[in-house]
């Protein structure tokens, strides 16, 4: 059989084959057997290379060797093998163009049309252990790989090019029938670019790291730009389709970067119980784990044990405790309407009282890096709750290095570094005639690193290291402060007050304390700073400005 026109145009079928051929070269060699045997039966002739070849011959194919194709060795310890015309001569040459096919013809190059090659993982390369150095690196990188997926892409109308070897059986089955659909050709090419821009990704990412990273605790925002990339470039696949997206007439679906590490990141969490997570269980997870992950630091070295609760997108809840329990049953009184359907995260292993304690709450998902024993069956005796587990070092959750992001708009991204307040608590400044106790002061420094996460303008009040009312994503700074204080009710009465912003105008002073706030940290910077300390002065309240803006959009 012979899927190409070649005859037709020129005709002539070269005479030193009357097979058609297929080239086969691939790191992920799952399948590949099965693969190349499909293809020797439909009457193809096998052209392989290296580590792909060796392996079809212990399968018993009679494989011929690149340099058999090209009539030239491999040269530099096998950096130059394909790069020949012998090989994209075939590969990229037009079928539909008569110059183009008698062209072939005279050089004697047999025509390719089936091609498997998919490529070396980068990215597991530059997560090795200990570090690959800079020329060891380089080493790894593909060259031919990548230049046969794209010449066979760019020709797709006459060459199919499979990197993924799931689509192997659907190729066969369209080679058994005779003719492989031009959509189908469509769908492998599309597939195989996507395949190569993901590897290139991975390279121009972590050369940036290496070549342009600087340390991650910078608070100069001038060497903060360097770290940006000249180039944005994004690379993630697909792990599955979601029910739907934020709303049930919106598609979605899950992706993984392919630098992300097994089961120590959310998206590659084990997931278990329940029905399938679902795109909003997914966006507030992230900020769950985003904000209990700052909490799990060496600051509060006596009350080690977070928990936090988040409802669209926004805590609801955050406690420091000295037990698991104990900082659950904090977060939970902070708000407790709003947990119904929550998503909690703690930061060290379930304990049987902690999950014996959430029975009666209406759970979304739970996430811990561990869970002891006989707690999942606990937790997951309720139905459809989802429980997490999200593996870290002692089996505690820690802070991640900070990165950039970025976020759509039309026609392009803003991209920025994410980085924690670089607040040096000794040099922030007490402006009022009463000083914060050293008590409201570690108060403070919990109840910024909570406002961190809630969205602008975002108010939070705490009681010790809990908060007790969170008002956010207000219009209006005023109106966050109503509802904090709403929540907080009596428990508002001496809390401490922690704002994203400054205050504008001594309104928001005056509901604070009306609220009970006997404390008040913020960045300060407000043309009319001195209206807003002279209110607090008035209202015998302290406050101690941080010089750093805390806004999440």
């Amino acid at each position: 059989m012979r899927l190409t026109p070649i005859a037709s145009l020129t005709g002539t079928i070269m005479e030193s084959t009357s097979r058609p051929r297929a080239l086969l070269s691939v790191y992920d060699k799952s399948g590949i057997i099965e693969f190349a045997k499909g293809l020797d039966s439909l009457g193809f002739e096998l052209v392989s290379t290296g580590g792909t070849a060796r392996k079809l011959r212990e399968a018993g194919l009679t494989v011929i060797g690149v340099s058999d194709v090209t009539g030239h060795p491999e040269i530099f310890d096998g950096r130059v093998k394909s790069l020949h015309p012998a090989i994209h001569g075939p590969l990229l040459c037009r079928l539909e163009n008569e110059s183009d096919a008698k062209g072939l013809v005279d050089l004697g190059y047999p025509m390719i049309e089936v091609v498997a090659c998919n490529l070396y993982p980068f990215s597991d390369a530059a997560a090795s252990e200990p570090p690959l150095n800079d020329l060891d690196l380089l080493e790894m990188v593909d060259i031919g790989g990548p230049t046969m997926v794209r010449a066979s892409a760019k020709n797709h109308r006459n060459v199919i090019i499979t990197c993924d070897p799931e689509d192997y059986p659907s190729v066969l089955e369209e080679l058994q029938s005779g003719n492989v659909s031009l959509s189908k050709r469509r769908e492998l090419a599309l597939k195989a670019y996507e395949h190569t821009a993901s590897y290139d990704t991975a390279i121009a990412n972590e050369l940036a790291g290496r070549w342009v990273g600087l340390p991650e605790d910078s608070d100069d925002t001038q060497e903060q730009t360097r770290r940006l990339p000249t180039t944005m470039t994004a690379a993630a696949h697909r792990m599955h389709t979601l029910r739907y997206g934020e709303n049930s007439h919106q598609a979605a679906a899950l992706y993984v970067d392919p630098t992300a590490s097994e089961g120590e990141t959310l998206v590659t969490a084990l997931v278990e119980g329940g029905k399938a997570m679902s795109y909003n269980n997914y966006s507030d997870a992230d900020a769950t784990l985003r904000l209990c992950r700052s909490l799990s630091t060496d600051d509060w070295p006596e009350t080690p044990h977070a928990c936090v609760i988040v409802k669209h997108n926004n805590p609801c809840g955050a406690s420091l405790g000295k037990t698991q329990l104990e900082a659950y049953e904090q977060a939970l009184a902070s708000d407790p309407e709003s947990a119904f359907g929550s998503i909690i995260c703690v930061n060290e292993p379930v304990t049987m009282e902690f999950a014996q304690a959430l029975t009666p709450l209406f759970l979304e998902v739970l996430m811990a890096p561990a869970y002891e024993e006989g707690t999942k069956e606990v937790l997951m005796a309720k139905k459809n709750r989802r429980i997490l587990t999200i593996n870290s070092p002692n089996n505690r959750l820690s802070p991640l290095p900070r990165k950039t992001v970025r976020k759509p708009i039309e026609g392009g991204w803003l991209i920025q570094t994410e980085e924690a307040p670089v607040i040096d608590w000794e040099k922030a400044k007490v402006v009022t005639e009463i000083a914060p106790t050293d008590e409201q002061i570690a108060s403070m420094k919990f109840a910024v690193r909570v406002c961190e996460q809630v969205k602008s303008n975002a108010i939070v009040m705490v009681q010790g290291l809990a908060t007790v009312g969170i008002g956010p994503g207000q219009t209006s700074r005023v109106e966050a402060v109503k509802i904090a204080a709403r929540r907080a009710g009596e428990r508002g009465k001496g809390c401490v007050l922690a704002s994203d912003a400054f205050f504008p105008f001594k309104d928001g002073i005056e509901q604070a304390a009306e609220a009970g706030a006997s404390a008040i940290v913020h960045p300060g910077g407000s043309i009319r700073d001195q209206e807003v300390i002279d209110e607090a002065n008035a209202r015998g309240i302290s406050m101690l400005f941080t010089g750093h803006r805390l806004f999440r959009h």
